[in-house]
């Protein structure tokens, strides 16, 4: 039985994120559905996991940790020795730049291509009319970091350095739902961008997070 447990939805970005370090990381876990409909995570027992009401949730063992970041970043450590490193091995200046790329997908990417897939894609879902005006803006906002992407990834294969850490892997769940808008452009137009973008999303354990979203 697994001693790894995730309380989330598969379609969920930030539990996305987890389930793919999961699987980079070869570990058997079991996931747990939380009834967002129903309002779940709002109530007990889901909040004495997560108390600001969120998915997702982590458990192992005795340990319980939210906030979908700081679960990768422990999955990484704790499980350093099984699957794929996803800190790449090295110096402290390699561990201090990986840190830096992880920082900008938390603070200059994600704010913007999650607000995009909100109105893109969930607001669909959702039975919700897509601002145009906004979608403009976050485009706008969101082609500026992707042009500092492109030279950055002109001198590197992946984000932190030659290796695939954790700071690619941050970007997936928000890139997997805008490549099937008319957004994607934003990533195809740029060489770098989308060259990273191929390689990242077609990594094994990738496929197994969209996979689980299937069932």
């Amino acid at each position: 039985m697994a001693t790894i447990k995730v309380h989330g939805v598969p379609m969920s970005t930030a539990t996305m994120r987890v389930l793919a370090a999961l699987y980079e990381k070869d570990l058997q876990f079991e996931l747990i559905p939380v009834d967002m409909r129903a309002g779940a995570h709002k109530q007990e027992p889901h909040l004495s996991l997560n108390p600001f009401g969120q998915i997702p949730a982590l458990e192992d063992g005795d340990l319980s940790l939210f906030e979908s970041r700081a679960i990768t970043q422990y999955i990484a450590e704790e499980y350093s020795e099984k699957g794929e490193k996803l800190l790449c091995p090295g110096c402290k200046k390699v561990k201090a730049t990986t840190n830096v790329w992880i920082q900008v997908e938390g603070q200059q990417f994600d704010p913007n291509a999650s607000k995009l897939a909100f109105e893109r894609v969930f607001k669909g879902m959702f039975g919700m009319t897509t601002d145009p005006a906004a979608v403009q803006e976050l485009e706008g906002k969101l082609q500026k970091v992707l042009d500092i992407y492109e030279a950055r990834l002109s001198k590197s294969d992946f984000l932190a350095c030659d290796c695939f850490t954790l700071a690619d892997l941050h970007h997936l769940p928000a890139i997997h739902y805008l490549m099937g808008t008319d957004s994607k452009v934003l990533f195809d137009s740029r060489p770098k961008v989308s060259e990273w973008v191929k390689k990242i999303t077609a990594r094994p354990a990738w496929a197994k997070v969209i996979d689980l979203q299937k069932q």
